[in-house]
């Protein structure tokens, strides 16, 4: 049985205590909000007051710093480092082995592909979403109705 509660140095000799996440067993830190539909592979950081929102998947040995703010339905791969204050949109995809700078904005719907990287303040520009296909017999059954409206 693992431990619930981790506790780690960090750099300037403080303690940092990490808890379990339900959901992948990655760690989160005090007064980090992770939603209970996410994610977490094992050994990934989400540092304290960082948010990871509703059905987001991060990838095992990631690291989600300080303040750092994570969208809904977000997919992060392994070993990726998000920096400090950094903001990712919701359907956002981020591939493996990448660095994304501190305070980086990454709009909704991007994609990053593997081993990328993005400075610090930099952005990458939000994807328009797509328009669902819609079949040729579905476009005339809606003319049909709009006729038998209009008559």
């Amino acid at each position: 049985m693992t431990r619930q509660v981790e506790s780690v140095e960090d750099g300037a000799g403080g303690v940092v205590y990490y808890r379990r996440h339900a959901n992948g067993g990655g760690f989160v830190g005090r007064g980090a909000v992770v939603a209970d539909s996410a994610r977490l592979g094992p050994m990934t950081y989400v540092e304290p007051h960082a948010r990871v929102g509703a059905g987001a998947r991060v990838g095992h040995g990631s690291w989600i710093d300080r303040q750092a703010q994570v969208g809904e339905r977000t997919v992060i791969g392994d070993a990726v480092h998000v920096g400090h204050g950094t903001i990712i949109g919701n359907r956002v995809h981020i591939g493996s082995h990448s660095r994304i700078g501190a305070g980086a904005v990454i709009g909704h719907g991007a994609r990053v592909a593997a081993d990328s990287s993005v400075p610090d303040g930099g952005r990458v520009a939000a994807q328009p979403r797509r328009r669902a296909r819609v079949s040729p017999d579905t476009r005339q059954r809606a003319r049909n109705t709009q006729k038998k409206l209009a008559a």
